[in-house]
């Protein structure tokens, strides 16, 4: 039985009236003092935590970029936007997690309440704008939490002898750039360079985040014209090659996601990261508890409802590319069938966030158990091989 969605769930949706971004945050913060080890007792619980929700299996491995990835699931940016508790996400099963979105300038984001669970849609809306401490935080946490470079901070990085041993060890950690509110378009280029010239040390991959829609204007960036200086700059900027994606938006039509994938390709781009959430509200829910109907709520929609777009964005990049330019697949992942969806349409990688807090820290497990008996099922020897299968 489980114990998160028997009972614990239905207390923190129903029992409890109250703010689920203020239960986020208490929830980041006590991971966080577990992470920092500040919490008693908390190494004996990361242990039992980890033997219960981890899952090690060679046949979950994946090879990309260099890196070695313990399984295909990640935590998705959003949940840990200011790496809070980064060095703690491989304990719940992750094989990797993303960190941000992060913007150059600090920001308090829009006015609250801007975070909305809609559970007769499994989904969430959400309008939080980037709220963040800002680039420069973030990289100062990472250098004490000693996440850093593996291969060239592991030799020159010495902290501080109140902090922890470095977690070269760890699954990788991508970081997620967003442009800051107030920087006008026309000077993107240039707050997402001084974002990662801060942490281009601190993180094992970095996505150009040009998808939100909760910042004025930033979808625009998606188009050629203003994406192009952008990847510019910071390919120019990237003197380590460290790998660099785009996450996109699933309302994009063929042509201008045809046009991201030629940039991708001309800048040498690692990946796509497909999707963002959504614009649309095709959704059984009619009213927020602001009281006021959904279509009428700003925001984008996360979980089930963007599942069938983001897959379909999936197999249109994976068959534009042959194949060629690795894609993260996210969008409303809650069981192994969703994850295998998406890898056999041509995801190297997926990532959830709503899945995860409708279904509880047992899910991973569940979900690379699920994908183990996929792989039997089809024949496969490792999760590489079902990686575009659909299309075979």
């Amino acid at each position: 039985m489980d114990l998160y969605q028997t009972l614990l769930r239905p207390f923190l949706f129903s029992g409890l009236k109250t703010d689920p971004e203020w239960l986020h945050q208490q929830s980041l913060t006590v991971l966080g003092w577990m992470d920092d080890g500040l919490a008693s007792q908390s190494s004996w619980l990361l242990d039992q935590m980890e033997r219960s929700l981890s899952l090690s299996e060679p046949r979950l491995h994946q090879q990309l970029w260099g890196l070695t990835f313990a399984n295909p699931m990640g935590l998705a940016a959003g949940f840990d936007k200011d790496g809070i508790a980064a060095g703690l996400w491989s304990r719940f099963g992750f094989g990797f997690a993303e960190l941000g979105t992060v913007t150059f300038h600090a920001q308090m984001g829009n006015p609250k309440p801007r975070l909305f669970r809609l559970p007769l849609d499994q989904a969430v809306l959400n309008r939080m704008g980037f709220n963040n401490q800002g680039a420069a935080v973030l990289a100062k946490r990472l250098k004490l939490k000693g996440i850093g470079n593996r291969e060239q901070d592991a030799e020159n990085f010495t902290p501080p002898s109140t902090f922890r041993t470095p977690h070269f060890s760890l699954s990788p950690i991508g970081i997620n750039l967003g442009k800051s509110k107030i920087t006008p378009l026309e000077e993107a280029a240039a707050d997402y360079v001084g974002s990662f010239r801060l942490l281009k040390n601190l993180g094992d991959y970095f996505v150009v985040n040009v998808s939100s829609p909760n910042t004025p204007g930033l979808r625009s960036l998606q188009d050629k014209a203003q994406l192009e200086p952008i990847l510019q700059a910071l390919q120019q900027e990237n003197t380590a090659h460290k790998p660099l994606l785009v996450k996109i938006a699933p309302d994009l039509e063929w042509e201008a996601i045809a046009d991201v994938i030629a940039l991708a390709q001309q800048h040498q781009l690692a990946g796509i990261i497909a999707t963002n959430t959504t614009i649309q509200r095709d959704l059984k829910t009619q009213k927020l508890s602001t009281g006021n109907p959904v279509a009428q709520e700003a925001g984008g929609i996360s979980g089930a409802p963007v599942k069938q777009r983001s897959t379909e964005v999936i197999r249109f990049i994976y068959k534009e590319t042959q194949g060629q330019l690795p894609i993260i697949g996210v969008g409303g992942i809650f069981t192994a069938e969703d994850a295998w969806e998406k890898i056999t349409a041509g995801a190297s990688l997926v990532q959830v966030y709503t899945g995860w807090i409708y279904e509880g820290p047992w899910m991973v497990r569940r979900v690379l158990e699920g994908l183990l008996q996929k792989l039997d099922e089809a024949g496969l020897q490792k999760i590489g091989d079902a990686v575009g299968i659909f299309h075979s």
